[in-house]
């Protein structure tokens, strides 16, 4: 994974548009060496991006600023978003959404949701059917086959979770 031009670029404009996105409005922003994150179904490469706040500057702001992170939408943001606004037929819902914690002394953490589903009230049916998402970074070097397979890895513990075998 490591040595894996492909994933490391795809990895380094991830961290770079958080901490861009972060400079504004932090008077500190790291983003020490990244390392492989190692799931039960797959493998990241990772960057714990912190910051120190500057003035009071609060924390669903920097979640404003944030979101969408190249990890999700691409780059750059705007004309990424477009393209995806154009090529997707369905409502991404929650998928990728921040996810995280705030307390009353403003510490908190944030996540972005690579993996979700939404399920109707009542649970899943046959006329209500749960929503999974999951997805791959596409870069110019992608092997359609190779994405895909990657995204179903990624998926297999939310379908698992509600039974549905691949």
């Amino acid at each position: 994974m490591e040595g894996s031009e492909k994933n490391n670029r795809e990895h380094e404009l991830a961290r770079d548009s958080a901490i861009t996105a972060l400079e504004p409005l932090c008077s500190v922003v790291e983003a020490p060496a990244r390392f492989v994150l190692t799931l039960p179904n797959v493998l990241h490469l990772a960057s714990d991006v912190t910051g120190v706040v500057a003035g009071d500057t609060g924390a669903l702001a920097l979640v404003d600023a944030l979101h969408p992170t190249a990890a999700v939408c691409g780059t750059p943001t705007q004309a990424a978003a477009r393209l995806i606004e154009e090529a997707e037929s369905m409502d991404r819902g929650r998928y990728a959404g921040p996810v995280g914690w705030v307390d009353w002394h403003g510490e908190g953490e944030w996540c972005i949701a690579l993996r979700s589903a939404q399920l109707p009230a009542g649970g899943p049916g046959p006329q209500s059917p749960a929503r999974v998402f999951g997805g791959g970074g596409i870069m110019p070097d992608s092997e359609p086959v190779d994405e895909l397979a990657e995204t179903i890895a990624k998926m297999r513990p939310m379908l698992g979770a509600l039974n549905v075998r691949l």
